[in-house]
């Protein structure tokens, strides 16, 4: 079991990590390095050989490996990345790279996504290395740059340039899982991610006849990209279900007594209360406008008009969500992907499920684990071109006041000690038997 010190270690670290500034504001805006070579300097007090390897000066990626018993097992890659969003001092209630432990909880940008899996990750590494202990299979360390963006400076460029640094990974464990999900009724949910919806980032692009604003103009480019933005953003998706969120309504259903009738999937979602959020944003497609860009003078009509939209789509559902978004913008706008990554799934009758499932269970008897499907993307993405399955794994057992949820990318990002050191127990108890 993880010790004392990898329990003082994991807050430690997280609010060190906090400490150093690793805001990504897109366009490759961000500097990962002095994060990185924090988390390296920690591998290499284990004993390790950490690898430090930039695709763009400043964007710095970690990778360590730690040797398992059996060398004929498949490794396992456990992965969290470095960067974090953009936080307004101005809207926090501290200083959101202060790293401040106040009143049993550590605060700052980076506490829940995904900072606090970093640590976990360093203190039970280090953990391993006083107890003398090695995991049954290898085990490979990433620290990653870029993830809030694009991630090609970060695990696409891992995955696409260093390959050799993953041989033997099949499956790889990260953020958004194992999470205390409280119903409101007593209950508390541990969700473990099975899944992930592709993502689609989409530019509009409306072009038109550039005149005068006094003028009539029927080929009005703005005029013609509101329509497109206003469909889009209207459209009713259909259900899809794929068997990750199928065995998660199954589950559900299950545990509150109602009826699993998945031809009528949004009764079911009302009738499972609250936890009906952990599954609603998964049940179909989607498409959000995000952004407009057009003009840039009042009396002039611009002869072109930009929008985009952060679309996303389920695994088997792209084909389904390009067809639509062709007869959504119509013949007068055009789409393209700004940004595209595949959707995942993962089984969940794998041995590596079961084994969170029981590291969970064994700390957190009271807690029910179920599957789930995350609505966004995490690095996983990217290492799924190497033939990673991605889970999200990154235990935290919380109180029922801190939605957990609403801080990712929130104001007043929190994580209490406690909750630090649940994850540890149950990482370290995980990543033994993996």
């Amino acid at each position: 079991m993880a010790d004392q010190q990898a329990l003082d270690e994991v807050v430690e670290f997280t609010s060190g990590l906090i400490r150093i500034d690793t805001t990504n504001r897109g366009g490759g805006d961000c500097r990962e390095r002095p994060a990185a070579e924090y988390a390296a300097e920690r591998l290499a007090g284990a004993g390790l050989e950490p690898v430090m390897l930039e695709r763009t000066r400043g964007r710095t990626n970690v990778v360590a490996r730690i040797e398992g018993t059996d060398p004929s097992a498949d490794a396992l890659l456990v992965h969290g990345h470095l960067d974090v969003v953009p936080a307004e001092a101005a809207d926090w209630s501290v200083d959101p790279f202060s790293g401040e432990i106040r009143d049993g909880v550590v605060w700052g940008r980076g506490a829940v996504d995904m900072k606090n899996m970093d640590a976990m990750i360093l203190a039970v590494v280090r953990s391993w290395a006083r107890q003398g202990v090695r995991p049954r299979r290898d085990v490979v360390v990433a620290f990653t740059a870029d993830e809030e963006a694009s991630a090609e400076d970060g695990s696409g460029f891992l995955a696409d340039e260093h390959p050799e640094l993953f041989e033997g990974c099949i499956e790889g464990v990260s953020e958004s899982g194992a999470f205390t999900f409280h119903d409101g009724s007593g209950r508390q949910l541990y969700p473990i991610a099975a899944g992930e919806r592709g993502t689609g980032w989409l530019k509009l692009t409306a072009r038109g006849r550039a005149g005068h604003g006094s003028k009539v103009n029927k080929e009005n480019a703005v005029t013609r990209l509101a329509a497109a933005v206003t469909r889009i953003g209207e459209h009713e998706w259909p259900l899809r279900l794929t068997p990750t969120v199928r065995a998660a309504l199954g589950e559900l259903a299950a545990l509150y007594g109602v009826d699993a009738d998945f031809e009528d999937v949004d009764g079911l979602l009302r009738k499972l209360g609250p936890a009906a959020k952990l599954v609603e944003a998964t049940v179909r497609n989607s498409a959000n406008p995000t952004m407009l860009d057009a003009g840039y003078k009042v009396n002039v009509i611009p002869g072109e008009a930009v929008a985009y939209v952060d679309g996303r789509y389920l695994a088997g559902g792209e084909e389904e969500f390009r067809d639509t978004l062709d007869r959504l913008t119509g013949p007068d706008v055009d789409w393209e992907f700004a940004h595209h990554e595949v959707a995942l799934q993962a089984p969940l009758d794998s041995p590596t499920y079961a084994r969170m499932r029981a590291a969970v269970e064994e700390f957190a008897p009271e807690g029910h684990v179920v599957p789930y499907c995350m609505s966004g993307g995490t690095d996983a993405k990217q290492f799924s071109r190497l033939g990673i399955t991605g889970y999200g794994f990154a235990p935290l057992k919380l109180p029922e006041d801190l939605d957990y949820q609403a801080l990712f990318h929130g104001v007043d990002e929190r994580v209490p000690v406690e909750a630090l050191h649940f994850g540890v127990r149950v990482l370290d108890r995980f990543l033994r038997t993996a």
